[in-house]
């Protein structure tokens, strides 16, 4: 679904694109009852929860020792010449401790710089338990979205265990399938790009510091569902090269 599609028919999808896509957000915490902004990284873990890797010794951190209460800012503006025109979404809900070696995998490898610290004692994984968002698709489209309604409440384990191995097996056997996804179906260029992350509604890539992501025509839950929506994908790269 486009994003013109969804800002004009499904409010919750757009505020699933915007979790998947953007990687880095501000959080709000409290500082002593106060309102406290910060700069943060991301990462949508497979039902579009918001992970975060944060550190004890940050602010932020201390605030959400004593107040687990937490706003995250999600600007979708960027490549909009008037901003207020764009979509961008604020989530409320609580920040709790999650200690998961699955998704302290997923998030360093959506963010490698992270992999230097991400094993240090001071830093811990975060899940962020959204109870309401709220969507601003642009002037007039305003959409208040309950956390039940905004995720993907599906059962994605299978393809959640299978995620480290389908990464590694496109990065090391199909890179031409990954270049010519960022090629040919979002207009990149560079080389090297890599596979970050698979979820049921689509694919992150990574090149150097620039991400990307590509949506999939139908939700995917297991392997074998992933695979034939890849092979889908790098088909249609193949018809637009040739065109």
């Amino acid at each position: 679904m486009s994003e013109r599609a969804a800002a004009n028919g499904d409010p919750e999808a757009l505020g699933r694109r915007l979790l998947r896509r953007l990687q880095r957000v501000a959080l709000a915490t409290s500082l002593r009852g106060g309102p406290f902004v910060s700069l943060v990284l991301l990462v949508a873990d497979l039902d579009a929860s918001p992970i975060l890797l944060l550190s004890d010794l940050a602010q932020h951190s201390r605030n959400i020792a004593f107040d687990p209460r937490v706003s995250l800012l999600l600007d979708g503006t960027a490549d909009h010449s008037d901003p207020l025109t764009g979509p961008r979404l604020t989530l409320v809900g609580q920040a709790e401790v999650a200690d998961d070696p699955r998704r302290l995998a997923r998030f360093t490898t959506h963010h490698p710089a992270s992999s230097a610290y991400s094993g240090f004692a001071d830093f811990r994984l975060y899940r962020v338990r959204v109870e309401r968002g709220h969507l601003v698709a642009g002037f007039g489209r305003i959409h208040w979205i309950e956390g039940r309604d905004l995720l993907f409440d599906v059962d994605a384990r299978e393809l959640a265990a299978a995620e480290p191995a389908i990464l590694k097996h496109m990065n090391e056997d199909h890179a031409e399938a990954i270049a010519n996804y960022a090629r040919h179906l979002l207009g990149r260029t560079g080389t090297g790009w890599q596979m970050t992350g698979i979820d049921p509604e689509g694919i992150d890539l990574r090149c150097g510091g620039e991400t990307a992501r590509l949506d999939f025509a139908a939700p995917v839950l297991t392997p074998q569902a992933a695979r034939a929506a890849l092979v889908e994908l790098a088909e249609k790269a193949q018809e637009e090269r040739i065109r």
